[in-house]
């Protein structure tokens, strides 16, 4: 009996053996993790600070998401907010998280507006491009799926990495933000993110191609999300980055797909060989601020706080979905 009674309980505890290191193992059932800070990351033009979330045992080649805060935001309260550290947890992939400094602005904002910040090669714009190689060395991070997203002067900074550093990025999704060089466009930071800049489709992707001049592509595709009722980023701004980011594709402004999703409007612009390029959420009603879906649903993520707005919809799922970080 004895005996019978041990043999039981050494076969329960290698039963729970073999689940715990399977859930290791696993890309897509890692365990939490905690933010950490890389120092040294490069010659830093930006002075930004880079923090990243690893989840425990991820095996290499998995997909990198760059995630950029909005104003008055940090790295920390950014990444578990929008959903994209529990995302990284559930699917298996990194997070880099550039945090901006006080002294580079005011209202820790990146910026999106300086020319000398949005160059390739200059400022914050290299910064952030030196992150991405860094982080790629480090976990040994598939580079042809890495993905950059943003909210507010984030999604500004995130169109500013899309256009200057294309060959980084598979895709970019951005959060009530604004196209490249509106702030040059317009004359203003604050015409563009009030009126926005007057600019034709073509004019918009000229500003894109003039970023990186000889490239050829691929290019970015984009998911955009935006508030109806933004008064900080006015909803014009998604028109302009959907012709913005359609003429760089070579596609027309014609919408393909238009349905609802979580009951709000949602478009697919669609690319000569029928692949999706631009999409685009319009969420009724919704300020300033990153839609998210708090729960522990299959497609609920984010926590709601300042500029994290309880929507039923989280951005960071929809953008995982549209880029295959699931699989």
């Amino acid at each position: 009996m004895t005996q019978t009674r041990a043999a039981r309980r050494i076969s329960v505890l290698v039963t729970l053996l073999v689940a715990l290191l399977a859930g290791f193992l696993s890309p897509g059932r890692a365990s939490a993790a905690s933010l950490q800070e890389v120092i040294g990351f490069g010659t830093n033009p930006g002075a930004l600070r880079m923090f990243r979330y690893v989840p425990d045992g991820l095996p290499a080649g998995r997909p990198v998401v760059v995630a950029l805060h909005g104003c008055t935001q940090d790295a920390a309260g950014y990444g578990t907010g929008s959903g994209w550290t529990q995302l990284a947890d559930r699917w298996g992939f990194s997070v880099v998280l550039p945090q901006q400094q006080s002294g580079n602005n005011a209202s820790n904002c990146f910026n999106w507006f300086q020319g000398g910040d949005i160059a390739r090669g200059q400022g914050e714009a290299a910064s952030v491009a030196q992150m991405v190689d860094r982080q790629l060395g480090d976990v040994g991070g598939d580079g042809s799926r890495v993905y950059v997203t943003g909210l507010s002067a984030g999604g500004g900074m995130t169109a500013v990495m899309m256009a200057a550093y294309p060959e980084k990025f598979a895709a970019g999704g951005i959060v009530a933000g604004l196209p490249y060089g509106c702030a040059q466009a317009a004359g203003s930071p604050y015409v563009c993110m009030y009126v926005g800049a007057t600019q034709t489709p073509q004019q918009w992707g000229d500003r894109v191609r003039a970023a990186r001049p000889g490239y050829g592509g691929p290019w970015p595709t984009l998911v955009v999300f935006q508030g109806t009722a933004d008064y900080t980023v006015k909803p014009v701004n998604m028109g302009d980055l959907v012709e913005q980011w359609t003429d760089v594709h070579g596609a027309d402004q014609v919408v393909d797909v238009s349905d609802g999703v979580a009951g709000y409007p949602h478009q697919v612009f669609r690319g000569a060989g029928g692949a999706a390029v631009v999409e685009t959420y319009s969420l009724t009603g919704m300020g300033h601020g990153q839609p998210v879906d708090p729960g522990s649903g299959s497609e609920q993520c984010g926590t709601a706080g300042a500029y994290l707005l309880d929507v039923n919809l989280c951005a960071a799922y929809r953008m995982g979905r549209a880029w295959g970080l699931e699989g």
